[in-house]
């Protein structure tokens, strides 16, 4: 059986190779490639003989799924699996798994580091002291009595929400699935926009979720309020929030994601925006996040083999 890891997966390559081997049967045949390909046929050829390919956010299209003929099991070193063919994965046969869980902690703390990164005008300040300046005109707010609004409460929605509870703040969710959480409680969207001062967007991109903050959504929200995306680009409207920016309706944005994955052209309409934080889809990318990943992924490999396939798309 032979184990392709089609792109690198973010943890050095000889203790990514040493994990794969302390986790696998030893009879699987392990090859691994170090540097990305994204054209279709250099993809098809690294897989073309693999049982099992491992990949991170490398797009994998149908003509690269057909193209492998031997090829039974993705372990898809991420939560979403919306750059993945699923339908042509289905139709051959290809068992797809994932890695929920391995970026709950990074995702919440970027969270935390672009709403206090706003809220205290850290970028402002650090610019205005080095030309001899002062906090005129930067002086921020507090976290403690704001009304905090996650949507989408998953275990990344519910670990960010946990961590606004402890700034003193007053959560509010709107998700499909209600939990009972002492301490949050759920409205619909509309009362969520229309009430938090930060909302922080927490849900997988399906057709459901796609462009699921537009104008309309935007108008709800406070002149004050701050709008943090580090879920998927698709589901905010950038065009719109752009606008929602630049007009005052809202005071400030984080965004981690686009509708492109990174480098984003430096035309798009939020990194000309006021009042933004941008980071290039990094929210999941710390080092422990990257090697409790790598572990899930094999774990996954190693698990499917023994027939008791887990993490299951």
């Amino acid at each position: 059986m032979k184990l392709v890891i089609i792109e690198p997966l973010g943890v050095n390559d000889d203790k990514l190779l040493a994990m794969a081997k302390d986790m696998l049967p030893s009879d699987i045949e392990i090859v691994y490639y170090n540097t990305r390909a994204t054209d279709t046929e250099a993809l098809i050829e690294r897989g073309k003989d693999a049982d099992i390919i491992a990949v991170s956010n490398l797009p994998i299209n149908a003509d690269v799924i057909n193209g492998c003929k031997n090829l039974k099991m993705l372990s898809v070193a991420f939560t979403g699996v919306d750059h993945i063919a699923m339908d042509a994965c289905r139709a051959n046969s290809v068992l797809v798994s994932n890695c929920a869980g391995y970026s709950t902690v990074a995702v919440a703390d970027l969270v935390f580091g672009m709403v206090i990164a706003l809220y205290r005008n850290i970028i402002p300040c650090n610019q205005v002291v080095r030309k001899s300046g002062t906090k005129d005109g930067l002086v921020g707010f507090e976290l403690e009595g704001k009304k905090f609004g996650v949507i989408g409460t998953g275990a990344i929605g519910l670990r960010v929400a946990a961590i606004a509870l402890a700034f003193g703040c007053e959560v509010f969710a709107y998700s499909r699935t209600k939990k009972e959480i002492p301490g949050i409680t759920y409205v619909d969207m509309d009362t969520l926009l229309s009430t938090c001062d930060i909302v922080s967007l927490h849900t997988p991109l399906n057709p459901q979720t796609r462009g699921l903050i537009g104008k309309d959504q935007l108008a709800l929200m406070k002149p004050s309020a701050l709008l943090i995306n580090t879920s998927r680009g698709p589901v905010v409207d950038s065009e719109a929030l752009a606008g929602a920016l630049n007009g005052g309706k809202i005071a400030g944005a984080g965004v981690d994601v686009f509708e492109m994955e990174p480098p984003v052209p430096e035309s798009h309409p939020l990194l000309t925006a006021k009042n933004v934080i941008a980071t290039p889809h990094v929210a999941f990318a710390t080092k422990e996040a990257l090697e409790k990943r790598a572990v899930i992924v094999f774990d996954n490999i190693a698990k499917w083999v023994k027939g008791e396939p887990q993490n299951v798309m």
